[in-house]
């Protein structure tokens, strides 16, 4: 059969037409794309490129910002910052200790002939610095030789760089703090960005791209205390110097800087003159306890003291001290090699709001002493009498005659006797009376035990709810690191034993163990007739130029509403409680001691804890001092609380009016940091640890 041309010839034409707009469709698609592409990067990756086109065309290097300071309620410096220029050293992987120490003595030759007198860095200190065993850094981290190098210092350096193997010069801020050792614990220290933070405590931090706010490895950060709980007021953000570079990586010009931005200075609430009384009282009745030839009040293992002095009305932290502290300048570098890091293991924790027992290396002999985290004793039996009086159990008029023993539990081996301190028999007491002679069968029989009958499945649970309303096994809200709540015994003591069991003992301050803080802030709470507030350490925060950018107003954690017959009976016992140290006192104080017993390694210690309150008829502040196996409240934490209670009157005053004013001693809060000096009590016979 013939093929028919006529035919062939429409189906030529009709594939020639379908290919034809085959090829303009898939012309119109490849410009359609190109169209698209082109448009991507001029409008959405165009700045992305444009900024990699000038990455690529210049090095940026990152100016650490200065450290902003940390200020005194009276403007002088805490803790400042100076910028400088510091010399670093890397060891060369392979590199023998031998070369290293031939550096060392290079170095050494140069700091002599250039550097400044005043400030001579010796040879040891070189090698030291060097850490070449290891012991502050692993072999990655930059070693700082020194700090505050001169100009003349400097351009040797940079002109001799290829004689000198893994040395840089690098401009950062020095942290350094008061030579009075001013609240060491709570003011805290720094620790390099690049030793470890970055994977705990600045984990989040390290993963900002902001040149801006991005963490230098060499950077100190704050590790603890305020330095940490401010960390991102104090530090500013970062200076940046680009360079011009060619293809070769080389500058080709000179550099645009972008000047670091200071951090902000922080105003503490603490009163210098009443801190260093605080510190100086405490370590000075720890002496005492250790050395007195009195056999009643000697206490050998008296080695450690804690205080908190806290405004009732404002919730202002003016002392808190944490003792033996150490001289905080040991960070300087921010590392610190093994045996610097020995000398004040003991002493480096904030013991006022977290768990620290004394100077003991043998884990052993550790195990037989307490904690600074210790029972309530008898300051707990204001409370237990507030709540006997708010349940019902009985009222201010009732009586209780104290044989000097109330029993409990079955017949036999069981059964338990809760008695007096040296066996005292008090007879007839009303509430008042039972916290003035301080009554453990009062507290036992008439809150613990009428609490347990009546209501024996919930009485555990509503101590609970009483006692945390006073901040005590709750969170103070102070915001510290590491603080503790504290170690509620209570509700084991239910599972353990029975509710009965934990109420009675719970009743006088054997149930639950809490911080020194939890101690003042409860105090406090008692002298406010039930505000409880939350414990400020800053007063304000200021630029660099002096201008505030934040205030702080006093913050209620929450408020106990009791009847004021119920406050009344409470502050007539305390105003009535005997204490030696306080009878000759131009004040009168609501006080109450305690005898804080615990069992420890299957021996009995006594803490010595104690709370007050001045003046009786308005507190305007609340006092709490816990001394460790000091024995009994008023022999060896009393004298601490009066020593602090005069204090406050003195550079602050019981009625607004110092009675001990400040002389002003050159300087404002405006004045440099580095131009502040201490004023006040001296601290030169205060003992401390790593000086």
């Amino acid at each position: 059969m013939q093929d028919d041309p006529q035919k062939r010839e429409i189906s030529n034409r009709r594939n020639f037409s379908f290919r034809l707009n085959l090829f303009f469709f898939a012309t119109f698609f490849l410009f359609s794309v190109l169209i698209v592409r082109l448009a991507i990067l001029q409008f959405v990756e165009g700045p992305s490129l444009r900024e990699e086109e000038e990455r690529r065309g210049s090095n940026e290097v990152r100016i650490p910002p200065i450290r902003g300071n940390i200020y005194d309620s009276s403007g002088k410096a805490i803790a400042y910052s100076t910028s400088t220029q510091s010399l670093y050293y890397s060891i060369e992987p392979g590199e023998k200790k031998a070369d290293s120490e031939a550096t060392a003595q290079k170095l050494f030759n140069v700091f002599q002939k250039y550097g400044d007198p005043k400030v001579a860095v010796t040879l040891e200190q070189i090698t030291k610095n060097m850490d070449l065993d290891y012991k502050k850094n692993t072999v990655a981290v930059p070693r700082r030789i020194k700090s505050g190098l001169t100009p003349a210092e400097i351009a040797y350096f940079l002109e001799n760089r290829d004689l000198f193997k893994g040395i840089d010069i690098v401009e950062e801020s020095i942290r350094h703090y008061d030579k009075s050792d001013t609240a060491v614990q709570l003011v805290g220290y720094l620790k390099k960005f690049g030793g470890g933070a970055e994977n705990g405590l600045y984990k989040d931090k390290a993963k900002t791209d902001d040149p801006l706010l991005k963490y230098l490895q060499t950077e100190d950060v704050g590790y603890d205390g305020l330095e940490y709980m401010y960390q991102d007021v104090l530090r500013g953000k970062n200076g940046l110097k680009v360079y011009p570079v060619n293809a070769a990586s080389r500058i080709i010009g000179p550099p645009v800087i972008t000047k670091p931005e200071k951090g902000d200075n922080i105003y503490l609430t603490i009163n210098r003159q009443v801190q260093e009384a605080t510190e100086q009282a405490v370590m000075d009745q720890l002496k005492f306890l250790q050395t007195t030839p009195n056999r009643e009040k000697h206490q050998a293992n008296a080695k450690t003291g804690y205080a908190v002095a806290m405004e009732v009305k404002t919730g202002k932290v003016i002392a808190m001290a944490s003792m033996p502290d150490y001289d905080p300048n040991i960070w300087e570098g921010g590392s610190i090699n093994t045996d610097d890091y020995n000398s004040i293991k003991y002493v480096l924790q904030n013991g006022t709001i977290s768990p620290v027992i004394g100077p003991y290396d043998d884990p052993k002999e550790q195990r037989k002493h307490p904690s600074s985290i210790v029972f309530l004793g008898s300051t707990q039996k204001p409370l237990s009498v507030l709540i006997g009086l708010n349940e019902k159990l009985f009222t201010t008029s009732s009586t209780y005659n104290d044989t000097g023993s109330f029993f409990y539990g079955r017949e036999g081996s069981t059964r338990r006797r809760i008695g007096n301190a040296k066996g005292h028999i008090y007879g007839l007491l009303d509430p008042s009376s039972a916290i003035a002679h301080s009554s453990n069968p009062f507290m036992a029989k008439m809150v613990g035990n009428a609490l347990y009958l009546k209501d024996s499945n919930n009485g555990v649970n509503v101590w609970d709810h009483y006692v945390k309303q006073f901040g005590l096994g709750s969170d103070t809200g102070s915001g510290l690191l590491n603080e503790s709540k504290g170690v509620i015994g209570y509700f084991h003591e239910e599972e353990a034993a029975s509710a009965q069991s934990a109420l009675i003992l719970a009743s006088f301050g054997q149930m639950g163990r809490y911080t020194t803080l939890q101690l003042a802030q409860y105090a406090a709470t008692l002298a406010s007739h039930g505000k409880r507030m939350k414990p400020q350490f800053v007063k304000e925060i200021r630029d660099a130029e002096g201008h505030v950018v934040q205030g702080y107003q006093p913050e209620v954690m929450n408020t106990i509403n009791f009847p004021d017959a119920y406050w009344k009976e409470i502050e007539d016992g305390m105003s009535r409680v005997s204490v030696t140290e306080f009878n000759n006192a131009p004040y009168k104080v609501l006080r109450k001691t305690g005898t804080s017993q615990q069992q420890v390694s299957g021996k009995t210690v006594e803490n010595s804890v104690f709370i007050a309150s001045a003046p009786a008829d308005d507190p305007v502040i609340s006092v709490a001092v816990v001394i460790p196996e000091g024995g009994f409240g008023a022999n060896g934490a009393a004298p601490v609380a009066r020593k602090i209670l005069d204090a406050y009157d003195e550079y602050i005053g019981l009625n607004g009016v110092p009675k001990k004013p400040l002389t002003p001693a050159g300087g404002t809060a405006g004045n440099t940091a580095a131009g502040n000096t201490a004023t006040g009590n001296s601290t030169a016979g205060k003992p401390s640890t790593g000086h």
